[in-house]
């Protein structure tokens, strides 16, 4: 006898449905014996009469109430200038012309210029700047008209 002569052993006994004793979940229907789940459901988040979980978590109080209500600017490094061509005017309506920014968002929000990169082209910017944008925009041979 080979173990591959065997024959297979698969088939399952079938399944005895309803509530009597031969189904094999007759009288307490596989609840146990009394206790509170036995007879009706508890919630998931009963803890036995302990103190709930959330209740015992601190209070936010404080934190996260007093957050300013205006939103920062969009940045804009000086480096993505150089898409401009030379002597062009720098807007919230040209950045947004040359996909830098979204239009609504940044009329609502504002945008300012900060100093990472290196500006090549000479422009002329008409939005707040910081005091390292300004000098690279100046020494491209630039101007800035709002200073912030």
């Amino acid at each position: 006898m080979n173990l591959s002569d065997i024959t297979k052993l698969t088939a399952k006994s079938k399944k005895r449905v309803g509530q009597g004793h031969g189904s094999g979940r007759g009288k307490t229907s596989g609840r146990g014996t009394k206790g509170q789940k036995a007879r009706n459901k508890v919630a998931i988040y009963f803890e036995g009469g302990a103190l709930p979980l959330t209740k015992r978590l601190p209070f936010l109080r404080g934190k996260g109430r007093n957050k300013s209500l205006q939103e920062k600017p969009y940045a804009i490094n000086v480096g993505l200038l150089n898409v401009f061509s030379k002597e062009a005017e720098v807007t919230v309506e040209s950045l947004a012309k040359h996909g830098l920014v979204e239009l609504e968002e940044a009329k609502q929000k504002g945008v300012k210029i900060l100093g990472d990169g290196d500006l090549s082209v000479a422009l002329t910017v008409k939005l707040p700047a910081s005091k390292g944008a300004i000098e690279k925009i100046k020494n491209a041979g630039g101007t800035v008209s709002v200073e912030s």
